[in-house]
Protein backbone atom coordinates (compact mmCIF):
# COMPACT_ATOMS: atom_id res chain seq x y z
CA UNK A 1 0.00 0.00 0.00
CA UNK A 2 1.18 3.64 -0.46
CA UNK A 3 2.23 3.79 3.25
CA UNK A 4 3.69 7.58 3.15
CA UNK A 5 0.24 8.81 1.40
CA UNK A 6 -1.40 7.32 4.12
CA UNK A 7 0.63 8.65 7.39
CA UNK A 8 0.70 11.98 5.53
CA UNK A 9 -3.46 11.55 5.18
CA UNK A 10 -3.47 10.95 9.11
CA UNK A 11 -1.27 13.52 9.60
CA UNK A 12 -3.59 16.25 7.83
CA UNK A 13 -6.81 14.49 9.99
CA UNK A 14 -4.78 15.04 13.40
CA UNK A 15 -4.83 18.93 12.20
CA UNK A 16 -8.00 18.91 10.76
CA UNK A 17 -10.43 16.12 12.71
CA UNK A 18 -13.65 17.82 11.65
CA UNK A 19 -16.22 16.12 9.37
CA UNK A 20 -16.18 18.99 6.78
CA UNK A 21 -12.56 18.32 6.01
CA UNK A 22 -12.80 14.46 6.18
CA UNK A 23 -15.88 15.19 3.50
CA UNK A 24 -13.26 16.96 1.37
CA UNK A 25 -10.45 14.24 1.46
CA UNK A 26 -13.07 11.27 1.39
CA UNK A 27 -12.11 10.21 -2.15
CA UNK A 28 -8.21 9.80 -0.53
CA UNK A 29 -9.65 7.89 2.62
CA UNK A 30 -11.57 5.69 0.40
CA UNK A 31 -8.37 4.64 -1.49
CA UNK A 32 -6.38 4.31 1.49
CA UNK A 33 -8.43 2.23 3.30
CA UNK A 34 -9.28 -0.11 0.47
CA UNK A 35 -5.31 -0.37 -0.22
CA UNK A 36 -5.44 -1.00 3.59
CA UNK A 37 -7.82 -3.98 2.92
CA UNK A 38 -6.33 -5.57 0.42
CA UNK A 39 -3.44 -5.74 3.17
CA UNK A 40 -5.20 -7.24 5.97
CA UNK A 41 -6.84 -9.85 3.44
CA UNK A 42 -3.29 -10.94 2.07
CA UNK A 43 -1.84 -10.80 6.05
CA UNK A 44 -4.65 -13.48 6.90
CA UNK A 45 -3.12 -16.36 4.62
CA UNK A 46 0.41 -15.82 6.31
CA UNK A 47 -0.65 -15.92 10.14
CA UNK A 48 -2.61 -19.40 9.01
CA UNK A 49 0.71 -20.81 8.16
CA UNK A 50 1.69 -20.67 11.81
CA UNK A 51 -1.88 -20.42 13.37
CA UNK A 52 -4.82 -22.21 11.13
CA UNK A 53 -7.18 -21.35 14.04
CA UNK A 54 -7.35 -17.40 12.28
CA UNK A 55 -8.22 -19.11 8.93
CA UNK A 56 -11.94 -17.91 9.46
CA UNK A 57 -11.08 -14.13 9.87
CA UNK A 58 -12.92 -12.02 7.87
CA UNK A 59 -10.67 -9.12 6.87
CA UNK A 60 -13.93 -6.78 6.57
CA UNK A 61 -14.38 -7.65 9.95
CA UNK A 62 -11.01 -6.93 11.28
CA UNK A 63 -10.99 -3.93 10.23
CA UNK A 64 -11.61 -0.79 12.52
CA UNK A 65 -13.71 2.36 11.83
CA UNK A 66 -12.29 5.29 11.59
CA UNK A 67 -15.59 7.12 13.14
CA UNK A 68 -14.94 7.48 17.32
CA UNK A 69 -17.21 6.76 19.29
CA UNK A 70 -17.60 9.47 21.36
CA UNK A 71 -20.71 9.08 23.32
CA UNK A 72 -18.54 8.70 26.57
CA UNK A 73 -15.34 10.57 25.91
CA UNK A 74 -14.52 14.05 26.99
CA UNK A 75 -12.57 14.01 23.57
CA UNK A 76 -15.12 15.14 20.92
CA UNK A 77 -12.91 14.71 17.76
CA UNK A 78 -15.50 12.83 15.18
CA UNK A 79 -12.36 10.49 13.67
CA UNK A 80 -9.43 8.46 14.90
CA UNK A 81 -6.09 9.13 13.42
CA UNK A 82 -5.00 5.63 13.12
CA UNK A 83 -5.31 2.82 10.73
CA UNK A 84 -5.91 -0.40 12.78
CA UNK A 85 -6.80 -4.29 12.42
CA UNK A 86 -7.55 -6.66 14.81
CA UNK A 87 -6.73 -10.79 13.57
CA UNK A 88 -8.70 -13.04 15.87
CA UNK A 89 -9.58 -16.58 15.80
CA UNK A 90 -13.53 -15.83 16.23
CA UNK A 91 -13.70 -13.43 13.71
CA UNK A 92 -14.69 -10.53 16.34
CA UNK A 93 -12.34 -7.53 17.27
CA UNK A 94 -13.64 -6.34 20.95
CA UNK A 95 -12.86 -8.23 24.02
CA UNK A 96 -16.39 -7.31 25.53
CA UNK A 97 -17.36 -9.39 22.28
CA UNK A 98 -15.38 -12.43 23.09
CA UNK A 99 -13.24 -11.59 20.70
CA UNK A 100 -10.08 -13.61 22.06
CA UNK A 101 -6.00 -12.72 21.97
CA UNK A 102 -5.64 -10.91 18.65
CA UNK A 103 -2.83 -10.06 16.26
CA UNK A 104 -3.23 -6.18 16.13
CA UNK A 105 -1.48 -3.77 14.47
CA UNK A 106 -2.26 0.18 13.91
CA UNK A 107 -0.20 3.04 11.79
CA UNK A 108 -0.57 7.04 13.16
CA UNK A 109 -0.27 9.74 12.17
CA UNK A 110 3.27 10.29 13.48
CA UNK A 111 4.55 7.24 11.38
CA UNK A 112 4.11 4.90 13.84
CA UNK A 113 4.03 1.15 13.22
CA UNK A 114 2.91 -0.63 16.44
CA UNK A 115 2.46 -4.36 16.57
CA UNK A 116 0.94 -6.48 19.51
CA UNK A 117 0.14 -9.97 19.93
CA UNK A 118 -2.76 -10.75 22.82
CA UNK A 119 -5.03 -9.30 24.58
CA UNK A 120 -5.72 -5.69 25.96
CA UNK A 121 -8.23 -4.95 28.85
CA UNK A 122 -10.45 -7.78 28.80
CA UNK A 123 -13.24 -7.35 30.50
CA UNK A 124 -13.51 -8.79 34.15
CA UNK A 125 -15.00 -12.11 33.62
CA UNK A 126 -12.13 -13.00 31.08
CA UNK A 127 -9.59 -11.65 33.29
CA UNK A 128 -10.64 -13.35 36.10
CA UNK A 129 -10.09 -16.40 34.17
CA UNK A 130 -6.72 -15.58 32.51
CA UNK A 131 -5.55 -14.93 36.13
CA UNK A 132 -6.23 -18.07 37.35
CA UNK A 133 -4.95 -19.77 34.34
CA UNK A 134 -1.19 -18.09 35.36
CA UNK A 135 -1.51 -19.79 38.54
CA UNK A 136 -2.92 -23.12 37.75
CA UNK A 137 -0.47 -23.21 34.91
CA UNK A 138 2.27 -21.21 36.34
CA UNK A 139 5.24 -23.75 35.02
CA UNK A 140 3.51 -23.25 31.39
CA UNK A 141 3.17 -19.76 31.03
CA UNK A 142 7.12 -19.11 32.45
CA UNK A 143 8.23 -21.39 29.76
CA UNK A 144 6.04 -19.33 27.09
CA UNK A 145 7.61 -15.72 28.45
CA UNK A 146 10.93 -17.16 28.23
CA UNK A 147 10.34 -18.05 24.75
CA UNK A 148 13.37 -17.05 22.39
CA UNK A 149 11.41 -15.53 19.70
CA UNK A 150 9.49 -13.56 21.96
CA UNK A 151 11.76 -12.59 24.03
CA UNK A 152 14.04 -10.94 21.38
CA UNK A 153 11.24 -9.61 19.43
CA UNK A 154 8.90 -7.83 22.55
CA UNK A 155 10.95 -8.42 25.52
CA UNK A 156 8.47 -8.86 28.87
CA UNK A 157 4.57 -8.42 28.77
CA UNK A 158 3.12 -4.75 29.00
CA UNK A 159 2.37 -3.71 32.25
CA UNK A 160 0.16 -1.02 31.28
CA UNK A 161 -2.31 -0.20 34.59
CA UNK A 162 -0.40 -3.06 36.18
CA UNK A 163 -2.50 -3.03 39.77
CA UNK A 164 -0.17 -2.54 42.83
CA UNK A 165 -1.46 -5.52 45.42
CA UNK A 166 -3.13 -9.02 44.11
CA UNK A 167 -6.53 -8.29 42.98
CA UNK A 168 -8.97 -9.31 45.09
CA UNK A 169 -9.55 -12.95 45.23
CA UNK A 170 -6.22 -13.77 44.78
CA UNK A 171 -3.37 -14.71 47.47
CA UNK A 172 -0.03 -12.49 47.98
CA UNK A 173 1.86 -15.27 47.61
CA UNK A 174 -0.16 -16.93 44.65
CA UNK A 175 2.65 -18.06 41.73
CA UNK A 176 3.55 -15.68 39.47
CA UNK A 177 1.67 -13.12 41.40
CA UNK A 178 3.20 -9.86 40.02
CA UNK A 179 1.59 -10.96 36.52
CA UNK A 180 -1.85 -12.23 38.08
CA UNK A 181 -1.57 -8.09 38.90
CA UNK A 182 -1.85 -6.97 35.12
CA UNK A 183 -4.90 -5.36 33.54
CA UNK A 184 -3.62 -6.90 30.09
CA UNK A 185 -1.94 -10.09 29.15
CA UNK A 186 -0.07 -8.24 25.43
CA UNK A 187 3.01 -7.93 24.31
CA UNK A 188 3.98 -5.09 21.62
CA UNK A 189 6.70 -3.43 19.67
CA UNK A 190 6.70 0.25 18.21
CA UNK A 191 8.84 1.18 14.94
CA UNK A 192 9.13 4.29 12.85
CA UNK A 193 7.50 3.91 9.26
CA UNK A 194 9.21 7.63 8.34
CA UNK A 195 12.88 6.00 8.95
CA UNK A 196 12.15 3.29 6.96
CA UNK A 197 9.08 1.45 5.25
CA UNK A 198 9.50 -2.21 4.60
CA UNK A 199 9.47 -3.52 1.19
CA UNK A 200 7.22 -6.26 2.16
CA UNK A 201 4.83 -4.39 4.93
CA UNK A 202 2.61 -7.81 4.80
CA UNK A 203 5.67 -10.22 5.51
CA UNK A 204 7.18 -7.87 8.75
CA UNK A 205 3.85 -8.27 10.05
CA UNK A 206 3.41 -11.64 9.69
CA UNK A 207 7.07 -12.11 11.04
CA UNK A 208 6.11 -10.13 14.10
CA UNK A 209 2.91 -11.64 14.61
CA UNK A 210 4.41 -15.60 14.45
CA UNK A 211 6.78 -14.08 17.04
CA UNK A 212 4.07 -13.45 19.05
CA UNK A 213 1.91 -16.46 18.90
CA UNK A 214 3.45 -18.47 21.79
CA UNK A 215 1.30 -15.89 24.33
CA UNK A 216 -1.72 -15.95 21.69
CA UNK A 217 -1.40 -19.83 21.78
CA UNK A 218 -1.48 -19.62 25.67
CA UNK A 219 -3.96 -17.14 26.25
CA UNK A 220 -6.51 -19.75 24.01
CA UNK A 221 -5.90 -22.16 26.93
CA UNK A 222 -7.00 -19.97 29.59
CA UNK A 223 -11.16 -21.00 29.73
Amino acid sequence: MHTRDLIQFLAELSENNNRAWFVMNKPRYDILRAEFLELVTGLIPQIVKFDPAVAGCNPKKALFRINRDMRFSHDKSPYKTTFSAAITASGLKKPSQGGGPAYYFHIDAQGTLLVAGGEYMPPSDRLKTIRQHVIADAAGFRRMLRNKRLQETYGDLQDEGKLTRPPKGFDADAPNIEYVKHKSFIVWKETSLKKKIPADLGKELAAGFKDAYPLVAWLREAK
